[in-house]
């Protein structure tokens, strides 16, 4: 099984967006400690598949956070499932997952699968809008999700969920106070180094997105950030 528990910094692909092979490689190479590979929308098997084995000319660990069973590639590091904490779609919860098991569940190497509890906390994001997400109202509900996904549902992973805006520090700030072992990643909007540094002090993982296709060196400096201060 993939360890996790160790990476303080992931850069997250989108297989629905362009990009060439030197700014990939930059990517890559860039000490990084994983790549995650995942999108909400015009997500395929043949883009990911595509997206997959261009990473996989490099030494960093893949994996894929699940979002289309039509987009179910072999070959990665490890498979991240999404749990929508906040649904408002009942079916994001775990019709998606049953009708996964039902296809692939005699496949599985289940050490390569880690769940991953999805809280998502930008109404505007399209994974919002997909999946009906819930409001969060504040710090304090945002705090009860986490204990359902670390006490209750006993979630490995837990992911707050912005899609492009900064979040607040102070609402995962208080996700992790109750995290209790639960490895806590944040992702959106992340672009300057003071931030990746902001949000790494009170996440265990920060993942970095949307930047890399906007300004791809100022998507770099967050590696740094985060390993070195």
């Amino acid at each position: 099984m993939i360890d996790y528990s160790s990476w303080r910094h992931v850069f997250k692909l989108d297989p629905d967006k362009e990009l060439d092979d030197a700014a990939l490689e930059a990517v890559c190479e860039s000490g990084t400690d994983a790549i995650m590979i995942g999108g909400t929308q015009g997500i395929t098997y043949d883009n990911t598949l595509e997206l997959m084995s261009r990473v996989r000319r490099h030494a960093v660990p893949a994996v894929l956070e699940i979002s289309s069973l039509q987009a179910i590639v072999p070959g990665f590091d490890a498979y991240f499932i999404p749990l929508v904490l906040n649904a408002g779609d009942p079916d994001w919860i775990f019709a998606p997952h049953v009708k996964g098991l039902q296809a692939f569940g005699s496949y599985l190497h289940w050490e390569d699968i880690v769940s991953e509890g999805y809280l998502v906390v930008n109404p505007d994001a399209a994974v919002a809008k997909l999946t009906q997400a819930k409001p969060v109202a504040d710090r304090d509900e945002a705090k009860a999700y986490m204990r359902v996904a670390a006490k209750i549902c006993r979630l490995p992973t837990v992911y707050i969920e912005y899609s492009g805006v900064y979040g607040d520090p102070e609402l995962v700030k208080a996700c992790k106070s109750a995290a209790e072992g639960c490895h806590l990643f944040y992702g959106g909007g992340i672009r300057t180094p003071e931030q990746a540094r902001n949000m790494a002090a009170v996440a265990d993982t920060i993942v970095v997105g949307n930047i890399i296709y906007e300004d791809l060196q100022a998507a770099l400096k967050t590696v740094d950030a985060v390993k070195r201060g």
